[in-house]
């Protein structure tokens, strides 16, 4: 009967502390589901600026998908380290955007090693430092650290798929192509049917299309759903099902769709603006004001004749 009465009390004691990372008080929009056994979400909270989390367990070490804003990477890791003793050994640059690659010095200050697909560093000598720069002048979290630029990924992967694995669980990085960015990068963990995409998939108003390849986005998130996946956890937005990378897929869609039909009626992009309406099925991705900037993008992009990243 002690011995019953032992194992509840654990029981307890375990429920009570996965209450506590599911939802904590001082979490306010920042929380931490778990997904699987030795998988979790971490929504980012966006009036911060910051992207998702996602944390993985490996049999001796932890992998965090994307090192976040400075601010976003020293919360991440408070939650990292409430989630398990383990220490983190590696953190997942999905692209080279500020917001999921800026805090890679919190991280390897910490022992982490970063990395990335090649062309995120590749990026990153093309557009850097001015972009940190003009961050360093309205986040302080990126002035602080007092640098001239960020810091790239200390591991860069020259091929398609990378694999960590060490017995108790397989972890995939897989490469499709340029959508959101040149070198956004996807964590697959096939077991748990877990897909991470980055900035390749939203949920919510929250496509950037500054660096993208908008033609060529729904090839990438195509190539994507021959995965089997069952949970997205996408970059920004809460998770969800294959619902996710459909939706997204829909929205780029049938906004060149919308875009080059008016383009071939001689419509100039002002008007397309004021007049394109996407289907409603494609709403949880649209804004007014976001929409009017991805437009614009297209615009530019189907008319210059090459992808809206190489337009400066």
């Amino acid at each position: 009967m002690k011995h019953v009465r032992a194992c509840l009390l654990v029981a307890f004691a375990f429920l009570a502390g996965l209450a506590l990372l599911v939802s904590r008080s001082d979490a306010n929009a920042e929380t931490v589901r778990i997904v699987a056994p030795g998988v979790w979400f971490r929504e980012g909270d966006m009036e911060q600026g910051h992207c998702n989390n996602a944390i993985i367990e490996m049999k001796d070490y932890l992998i965090v998908v994307d090192a976040n804003f400075p601010s976003g990477a020293r919360a991440a890791m408070a939650d990292a380290k409430r989630i398990s003793s383990k220490p983190v050994k590696y953190v997942f640059d999905t692209h080279h955007h500020g917001d999921h690659l800026y805090g890679n010095p919190i991280w390897t200050e910490a022992g982490a090693t970063t990395l990335a697909f090649k062309q995120v560093g590749e990026e990153l000598k093309r557009l850097e430092p001015a972009r940190w720069q003009a961050a360093a002048k309205s986040r302080p979290d990126v002035a602080e650290l007092h640098r001239d630029g960020p810091e790239p990924p200390k591991q860069d992967i020259d091929r398609p798929v990378f694999v960590l694995s060490d017995g108790s669980r397989k972890v995939e990085f897989l490469y499709f192509g340029w959508a959101h960015t040149r070198g956004d990068g996807f964590v697959y963990i096939a077991k748990d049917e877990v897909l991470c995409t980055g900035d390749a998939v939203v949920n919510g108003p929250h496509n950037a299309t500054m660096d993208a390849n908008i033609g060529n986005w729904p090839n990438v998130l195509r190539a994507a759903a021959r995965l089997k996946v069952k949970h997205v956890l996408p970059g920004h937005g809460a998770m969800g099902g294959r619902e996710l990378l459909t939706g997204q897929e829909l929205f780029f869609t049938e906004l060149h769709k919308a875009v080059q039909d008016a383009i071939d009626k001689g419509k100039k992009v002002e008007e397309i603006q004021a007049s394109v309406k996407l289907p409603e099925s494609v709403d949880n991705w649209v804004s007014e004001n976001s929409l009017k900037r991805q437009i614009k993008d297209t615009y530019d992009e189907i008319t210059q004749k090459k992808p809206r990243g190489d337009i400066r």
